[in-house]
C-alpha cells in the first residue's frame, strides 16, 4: 500500500501538519513507517493530544499535499478513534486487521488496492513489518502555542482638500447722519413814527412776498476698503479611535486513554 501522492523525502513528513478531509487540523505527525521491500512510506503515526504517550496510525493510501501539509481522505474522529501505538510499537496481526477494517482497506479493489501485492511486498505486514523512520522529531511532552498580535502604526495620507474663496453679498446698512433745514416764524415789528415819512406805498391792498427756504439733503457715495486679511492655517488634532482586525491564535487540544471512555479538553493560553 503505496501513498497516493509520492512522499520520497521520509524525513520531510516529520513534524507535518495533518489535516482530515474537511480540513480540520488532526494533529502533527510524529513516527513515519516504511514497506520492507522499497522502503516508501505507509503509515504514519499522529500525535493528537497532550496526554499519554501513544499515537494514532494512519495511512497514506489517498494523501496528499497541500503545501506543508499532509491531508488525509478520512474524517479527525475516524482517525482518533484508531488502534493507538507507542513509540516504536510493532503492530500484532489482530491490531493490523483492525487498523485495515477501520479505514475500510481491503486487500484488493478502491482504496487498498496496492496492499498485498508483489508492489508492497506484504499483506497484513504493511505495518507490523515497517519500522519508523530515522531522522523523526524526538519525543517531547510539549508544545509550543503561537499566536497573533495586533502592532498597530499609523501612516500620513492626503484625505481632501480645504478651499477659501470671496464672494459678494449684499445687506442693509443703517446709520443716523445730522441734516438741517430752515423753518418760517413770523415776526411783527412796529414802524416808528420817524420811519413812516420814508416809507411810500403805504396804501391798503392785498400783497404777498416769500422767502426760500432751504434744507440739508443726505448724499449717499460708496468706496471700498480693505478691512481684514483671510488665509487658511492647519491644525493637528488627534483623538482617540477604536482600530480592530482579526488575530489567529493556536489552541492546544488533548485527550487520554486512561480510561475506557477516555477525556479530552482545551487550552487556549488564558491560564493554567
Amino acid at each position: 500500500m503505496l501513498a497516493e501522492d509520492t512522499f520520497d523525502n521520509l524525513g520531510s513528513l516529520n513534524g507535518k501538519s495533518m489535516y482530515d478531509q474537511d480540513g480540520e487540523k488532526i494533529g502533527t505527525v510524529s513516527q513515519v513507517y516504511t514497506s520492507e521491500h522499497g522502503g516508501q512510506p505507509e503509515w504514519v503515526t499522529v500525535k493528537s493530544g497532550l496526554l499519554g504517550m501513544k499515537e494514532s496510525l494512519v495511512p497514506l493510501t489517498g494523501a496528499r499535499r497541500v503545501g506543508d501539509d499532509i491531508h488525509v481522505p478520512y474524517a479527525k474522529e475516524t482517525v482518533k478513534e484508531a488502534p493507538r501505538l507507542a513509540m516504536g510499537e510493532h503492530l500484532d496481526p489482530d491490531q493490523e486487521r483492525q487498523l485495515y477494517q477501520h479505514y475500510g482497506l481491503t486487500a484488493t479493489g478502491g482504496i487498498g488496492t496496492a496492499i498485498g501485492t508483489a508492489e508492497s511486498g506484504h499483506a497484513a505486514a504493511g505495518a507490523r513489518g515497517s519500522k519508523p523512520a530515522e531522522g523523526k522529531n524526538p519525543h517531547s511532552d510539549e508544545l509550543i502555542r503561537s499566536e497573533e498580535q495586533l502592532h498597530i502604526t499609523t501612516e500620513e495620507r492626503e484625505v481632501g482638500h480645504a478651499r477659501l474663496r470671496k464672494v459678494v453679498v449684499t445687506e442693509n446698512v443703517t446709520t443716523s447722519v445730522p441734516l438741517s433745514h430752515e423753518e418760517v416764524r413770523v415776526v411783527h415789528e412796529a414802524i416808528l413814527p420817524e420811519e413812516r415819512a420814508g416809507i411810500r406805498g403805504a396804501r391798503i391792498g392785498e400783497a404777498q412776498t416769500e422767502v426760500t427756504l432751504h434744507a440739508d439733503q443726505p448724499v449717499i457715495s460708496k468706496e471700498s476698503v480693505p478691512v481684514e486679511r483671510v488665509r487658511l492655517e492647519t491644525e493637528r488634532v488627534t483623538e482617540q479611535r477604536e482600530v480592530s482586525a482579526e488575530v489567529r491564535k493556536e489552541q492546544v487540544e488533548y485527550d487520554t486513554d486512561l480510561d475506557d471512555k477516555g477525556s479530552r479538553g482545551r487550552h487556549d493560553g488564558a491560564g493554567r
